[in-house]
């Protein structure tokens, strides 16, 4: 998923965009085709590429352009020792990973083909949701009966920023990158909005898989704020080679 090569080219070129028009709660479906990813985030209104190439996961992208929703879920296969205490009893794909029951659903607003028949496409987080059961493997891929309802505020544009500590995030964003030796266009940075700010952030600083899924399952922008801000400050005060944030 996703190498240099592969972001370059799809950011310098930006073809095939679709409308991003905001869903409805009530539009949301119960039934929702799942990409199992570790150590990838996507949160609500991120942007998300990926390169697809796994025939299962080809027809899901398919599958998912000829519905009316365009959307996706990106989910965490649990750690080994967290799934080996999970009753697997009802789970309907054999040989699958167990996984998170809290992803996020995206929105494909980005598709291009490859000549080796690749999909290129991007997702824009739309809403978390939590996984009730799981239903019958389609045409390869899995697919889940969601539950958006406990995070309605995921769609409201009234994400408020307002509470997050801007000149605190930018401190440990400078210490952790410094720490880590990480380049940036801080003037592009400091210009940023806020809460976009911290959802990029979130889902591009290579944190470990488990401290990803704690990010998207912060309950607010500014709880995922504070949060974030916490692992930097202590990544950034760890000794070099000890402590390091790892995929």
């Amino acid at each position: 998923m996703g190498d240099e090569s592969y972001h370059r080219y799809f950011f310098l070129k930006r073809i095939g965009y679709m409308s991003g028009l905001k869903i409805q709660f009530s539009e949301l479906p119960t039934l929702l085709p799942v990409f199992p990813l570790t150590g990838v985030l996507l949160l609500p209104r991120g942007h998300l590429p990926l390169n697809i190439f796994e025939p299962r996961y080809l027809a899901m992208v398919r599958d998912a352009l000829g519905s009316e929703n365009r959307l996706i879920g990106m989910v965490q296969p649990l750690p080994k020792k967290a799934a080996d205490n999970v009753d697997n009893e009802s789970q309907i794909v054999s040989n699958s990973p167990s996984i998170y029951a809290i992803g996020c659903a995206g929105r494909i607003i980005g598709f291009n083909e490859t000549p080796e028949g690749n999909n290129l496409i991007t997702l824009q987080g739309v809403s978390r949701f939590r996984i009730t059961d799981e239903i019958e493997p389609k045409n390869g891929y899995r697919v889940v009966q969601a539950n958006f309802s406990e995070f309605k505020a995921d769609l409201s544009d009234e994400q408020s920023a307002n509470f997050i500590d801007r000149g605190r995030l930018l401190s440990a964003v400078k210490k952790f990158f410094e720490h880590r030796n990480i380049e940036t266009e801080w003037e592009n940075l400091e210009k940023a909005e806020t809460g976009r700010l911290v959802t990029s952030l979130a889902m591009n600083i290579p944190f470990s898989p488990i401290e990803r899924q704690a990010l998207l399952e912060s309950a607010s922008t500014t709880d995922l704020a504070a949060l974030l801000i916490a692992m930097m400050e202590m990544a950034a005060a760890a000794p070099t080679g000890y402590g390091d944030i790892s995929h």
